[in-house]
């Protein structure tokens, strides 16, 4: 069974905490015990029946206030798929935030207000979506019910959206109408609205295609740690153990070690201690190769047909993470999976606004929360493919040197 990874966007009070609960309260994806907390604590807030949006509004700030401030991971299933939700806040105050939970997700569900159409914290959304080439969105048009269930109103909100869509080129986006706090459209159809012939948003859910990061043909291999026991027994014993990122790799197929861009052949295989003749994306491996090269930690084993970059000098989109204000000529360390390298940020090109995609020249330090274009300088080769082509080897994140904190999230071009 799959794993889709999905998040879920929209402005405040725009319904998504709810629509999480919806969705584990009528899948019956809710324990006993949490069912019956989830009644107690409604009751003490309001007389109106269970208030869903508790299930996810974990903090006590985000209960108080009504909004959800930090990145709340949810877990449920179906008898077709497994699913991880990221219910992430839509304030611009919490950019970051967004962009931590949309960073492994394979879809976005953009909730917008039936009353409200589709307005700025809309357009952010779909531009960071953008920006993090999310393949697939899902439009939950919600509150329906305070708008009589209208058709009309359904129509001239989709319309809207196809323009945004249109202009940042979203190309897989379906909509949907939908009541979270009555359930209508949500995991059944609703018969409160005829009118749309579409599927739930759950059915939607359980079926869509998604583009997978081990869909990246492209063999990678990075290498995790060298085994070498030099006991008695396993006196030559040498081998490179890692996840196979993307593609196969068979027993004889010849590869390129990179940085170093030497050539050697795969002499052996071994998964769960067992030896095989391949192994494919998303295993556990250990490979053995022909020859004794000097491999360490963060290296690529790749085939030769299809070499990705290595260069000391990278174009990338970084969302800085930290309080503490990021300048131009500051030294970091970057850590590209396995990979940690000391970087300098050569240049910051311009500001990215998260609201229209302007490019913006930058006049001071960037702060929490922005988004830059930067040129940034490693002390040895970086091997990557871009964000676009992988997001497994086109991402990194930025360390800083002294707190040890991350601080930047970063897009490799």
């Amino acid at each position: 069974m799959d794993i889709l990874r999905f998040i879920t966007a929209g402005s405040v009070d725009d319904g998504k905490s709810t629509l999480i609960g919806r969705l584990l309260y009528d899948s019956k994806n809710i324990l006993v015990d949490q069912l019956e907390a989830l009644e107690k604590q409604s009751k003490n807030k309001n007389e109106n029946g269970i208030d869903l949006a508790i299930l996810t509004d974990g903090l006590r700030a985000e209960r108080e206030q009504g909004i959800t401030i930090d990145v709340a991971y949810r877990y449920f299933s179906t008898p077709k798929r497994k699913f991880i939700i990221a219910d992430a806040p839509g304030h611009i105050q919490y950019t970051r935030n967004m962009i931590t939970g949309a960073s492994n997700s394979q879809l976005i569900v953009i909730l917008i207000d039936a009353r409200q159409g589709v307005i700025e914290q809309t357009k952010r959304h779909s531009i960071i979506a953008s920006l993090l080439k999310i393949k697939n969105v899902a439009v939950a048009i919600n509150k329906m019910d305070l708008v009589d269930y209208s058709q009309r109103v359904f129509n001239d909100i989709k319309n809207q959206y196809e323009e945004v869509a249109a202009k940042l080129g979203l190309e897989n986006v379906s909509y949907f109408p939908i009541s979270a706090f009555y359930g209508d459209n949500i995991v059944t159809q609703s018969e409160n609205m005829s009118w749309y012939d579409g599927s739930s948003l759950l059915e939607f859910l359980e079926t869509v295609q998604v583009h997978n990061s081990d869909e990246f043909e492209s063999p990678r291999f990075q290498v995790q740690y060298v085994i070498r026991p030099q006991t008695d027994a396993l006196h030559d014993y040498r081998g490179y153990a890692g996840e196979i990122i993307s593609g196969v790799y068979k027993k004889g197929d010849e590869v390129t070690v990179l940085p170093q861009n030497i050539k050697s052949k795969i002499s052996a295989i071994e998964t769960g201690g067992k030896p095989v003749d391949a192994v494919f994306a998303g295993q556990p491996a250990v490979i053995h190769i022909e020859d004794d090269i000097d491999i360490s930690r963060g290296d690529f084993l790749v085939k030769p047909d299809s070499l990705p970059k290595t260069e000391n000098e990278i174009e990338a989109v970084v969302c800085w993470l930290d309080k503490k204000e990021l300048t131009e000529g500051s030294k970091y360390f970057i850590q590209h999976k396995s990979k940690l390298l000391k970087t300098l940020v050569k240049e910051i090109e311009y500001k990215i606004d998260v609201n229209t995609l302007e490019k913006i020249p930058v006049t001071e330090n960037i702060r929490l929360n922005e988004v830059v274009k930067v040129r940034l300088k490693t002390a040895s080769p970086l091997v990557f493919d871009s964000f676009e082509e992988s997001q497994n080897t086109g991402n990194a994140i930025l360390i800083d040197e002294t707190s040890n904190s991350t601080v930047g999230a970063v897009m490799i071009l």
